[in-house]
């Protein structure tokens, strides 16, 4: 810091053409200033000013030196202005990924009104239900269900908690029957995701009893979306995180069914890299998605 201070004080001395005028620019008293010139000399081995009586001027290595240090001060001042500017004004790429069914119902939402606030920063949305590594890929937020990682460098913060819960159709649930008990899954069709731990295990639990029924689903697939649409096309009962088939359930498209028993629940959070300066374009994007989560009061609705 204090070859930095000598380095402006001289560029201002130089500038101005007196000591006196330069440690008042920088607020400094005229011995402090006088002081960084003196050290700044005696670093580099050289005599920088030539001083009079009545005028200061530089010396020829001075003049070389003031060259250079006035493009360095003037670099400095506009890399400070650019950080500034993406606080002000953040630009840049900030790439997102999370499931498809995530990125469907909650980025694609966010990202009219994100967009039109920050028109700077190019959103690139990854949407995939393996999860990436998060550095490798450079990857700026992931949202995923697992509560911690095993690389310190990523932090994770919570974001809501969901139900894992199961439906079918009501058309499917009149020509089936509805299940009454865990048991009754075995004469049924069963949609399970293949991603899941031990998908095709089921640890119900209900009033401090734990029943745990082993199914052979009629189908297994990587995407939520595609087990949502085998139960509305009336295929079976499909197993899946509260939040995917809410709005199917609210509005009587699906009909959840043992819904007095209760599955391990699923809890999502916002992984990012750990940085001591976050970029603002991730601080803003993660605020964003945060508060979309406080003002719908998802978490209250997918584990009711």
């Amino acid at each position: 810091m204090d070859q930095f201070r000598e380095i402006e004080l001289f560029v201002q001395v130089a500038e101005s053409g007196s000591i006196s005028k330069a440690a008042e620019v920088l607020d400094l008293s005229t011995s402090a200033a006088s002081r960084y010139l003196v050290a700044l000399e005696s670093r580099l081995g050289v005599q920088l000013v030539q001083r009079t009586t009545r005028r200061l001027f530089l010396t020829e290595a001075g003049a070389e030196f003031h060259r250079r240090c006035k493009g360095v001060l003037a670099d400095m001042r506009e890399a400070e202005a650019t950080v500034m500017e993406t606080v002000v004004n953040p630009t840049g790429l900030l790439r997102v990924t999370a499931s498809l069914s995530f990125c469907m119902l909650h980025i694609a939402p966010l990202l009219p009104e994100f967009t039109a606030r920050y028109p700077d920063i190019t959103v690139d949305v990854v949407a995939a239900n393996r999860y990436y590594d998060i550095i490798d890929n450079g990857v700026d937020v992931a949202i995923r269900t697992r509560q911690f990682e095993a690389d310190s460098n990523i932090t994770i913060r919570r974001l809501a908690e969901t139900r894992r819960i199961l439906a079918a159709s009501p058309a499917y649930l009149a020509q089936h029957g509805v299940p009454t008990s865990p048991e009754d899954l075995h004469a049924h069709n069963v949609l399970t995701y293949a991603y899941a731990i031990d998908p095709h295990v089921l640890p119900f639990k209900r009033a401090g009893k734990t029943t745990v029924v082993k199914v052979k689903p009629l189908l297994d697939a990587n995407d939520g979306q595609i087990l949502r649409n085998a139960a509305l096309d009336d295929m079976g009962i499909l197993v899946q995180p509260k939040y995917i088939v809410y709005d199917d359930i609210v509005q009587g498209r699906l009909v959840p069914v043992l819904d007095d028993w209760d599955l391990p629940r699923l809890t999502m959070n916002i992984a990012f890299q750990t940085r001591r300066h976050m970029p603002a374009k991730v601080r803003l994007f993660i605020d964003a998605l945060v508060e979309r989560f406080r003002s719908h009061d998802f978490e209250r609705l997918w584990t009711a």
